[in-house]
């Protein structure tokens, strides 16, 4: 077999590498076949040192001292494991919470909020190892390239990176072949995988074969995270989500650190079928793509926090910032959070959120998530004047006439005028 050898091309962008410059390299190593192949193919190919590092956002299952003993035996000269939980939640998901962060009216954007802090980390253990390079496992038809090749652009223009999936021309069957020849193990052997996967703590993805098919409906084996909804328990469940300035800090009352929480969110929201999208969607590399998501904690948590934030939000408010959280989504999902942009809907966010704290009941059952409860201190409601039994206070029943007058007088008119001219 070939050894694929590198394609000396000159780089087309200021921050790819150029391949006679390239000495020690920071891969971002999942431990998967494209990154082991990757591994091996980058050390021959370039004639390079790797350091991989291996990014703990809330994967479930994952031995990372598994992976990191198989990135050491393929020949990386360091290998550095980083659990980024805390600051996954911390700065990347209570932003999102706080803008309501979806992107196509259904993706609640978790791989997109993981890849600029992956890429970040990728920037200081770069610097840290003395690395040149940085290397990826992203295809050139995916949205992950531009959110981490972005970041690393934006971060640190004195690094440049590489895509080895870019430009190798091997496909999965190749991949294998490759694999095999040089001693890499391949995880469940050589039969490909049926889904390509991506997960952290605010859901997980899957695409790929029959996905791809439009006519066809979900087959079951696609979720091995949330219960179909028809195996679900037949009893619903009310869950309590607390908040303070927005963000999330208790269940059923209890309060939990934000990852608890947030596996514990997940872990109800999975029992009780919640969270299942089937979304096409519009990537920004032009393509039109279907995924199927399962999000359980986003779902909870989303429909809690937009809940919470119109309650205490006046009309005008809540009126407007919808369309400040499509573009902050927007943003995000395009891989441009280091934007300025986002940063200064962030300080808008803040402030809004200040006084979005309360809790919201929420019914799961079946797949289904329903707002069924509503208090918080902050409220911009008063029963006594939503009530038709009473009068007076705020609120006088025997100004509305005038104020009706008024509210359509230019309506009127403008109907009467129209009418007049035969339009």
């Amino acid at each position: 077999m070939s050894e694929h050898p590198l394609q000396a091309t000159p780089p087309t962008t200021s921050y790819e590498a150029d391949p006679s410059q390239v000495d020690r390299v920071l891969l971002l190593y999942s431990g998967g076949l494209d990154t082991s192949v990757m591994l091996k193919w980058i050390q021959d190919s370039y004639e390079a040192e790797v350091v991989c590092l291996t990014v703990n956002l809330g994967q479930p299952g994952e031995d990372y001292s598994v992976i990191e003993e198989k990135a050491k035996a393929l020949g990386a000269v360091e290998c550095h494991v980083v659990d980024a939980r805390e600051r996954f939640a911390e700065d990347f998901l209570v932003p999102a919470i706080r803008a309501n962060a979806v992107y196509g009216n259904g993706y609640p954007l978790f791989t997109a909020l993981g890849r600029p802090l992956i890429a970040q980390l990728a920037v200081e253990y770069a610097r840290k190892s003395n690395c040149d390079t940085i290397a990826h496992g992203c295809t050139g038809k995916g949205n992950d390239q531009v959110r981490i090749e972005a970041t690393v652009a934006t971060l640190a223009p004195e690094l440049r990176t590489i895509a080895p999936v870019r430009s190798w021309q091997m496909g999965r069957d190749e991949e294998i072949a490759y694999a095999r020849e040089h001693g890499i193990p391949v995880k469940g052997g050589t039969e490909a995988a049926p889904y390509s996967i991506d997960d952290n703590l605010w859901g997980r993805s899957s695409e790929g074969r029959w996905i791809e098919d439009l006519g066809q409906a979900p087959e079951d084996d696609v979720f091995q995270l949330v219960t179909r909804p028809e195996l679900a328990p037949d009893e619903a469940q009310v869950l309590t989500v607390g908040f303070e300035a927005g963000r999330p800090v208790s269940l059923d009352g209890e309060r939990l650190g934000l990852v608890d929480l947030l596996e514990r969110a997940a872990e109800i929201g999975c029992r009780h079928g919640v969270g299942i999208v089937d979304h096409i969607e519009d990537r920004i590399v032009g393509l039109k793509v279907r995924d199927i998501y399962e999000v359980p904690a986003a779902a909870i948590i989303l429909t809690a926090h937009e809940e919470l934030e119109r309650l205490v939000g006046t009309i005008h408010q809540n009126q407007f910032k919808p369309a400040l959280d499509q573009k902050w989504g927007y943003l995000v999902y395009g891989g441009l959070w280091w934007e300025p942009l986002r940063t200064d809907l962030d300080a808008y966010m803040a402030a809004v959120n200040a006084r979005v704290s309360g809790e919201i009941g929420i019914r799961l059952y079946k797949g289904s998530v329903r707002v069924v409860t509503r208090s918080s201190p902050n409220a911009v409601y008063d029963a006594s004047l939503a009530s038709f039994a009473e009068s007076g206070g705020l609120f006088s029943q025997q100004a509305s006439p005038g104020f009706i007058e008024i509210w359509s007088l230019q309506s009127r008119m403008a109907h009467r005028l129209r009418e007049e001219q035969g339009e």
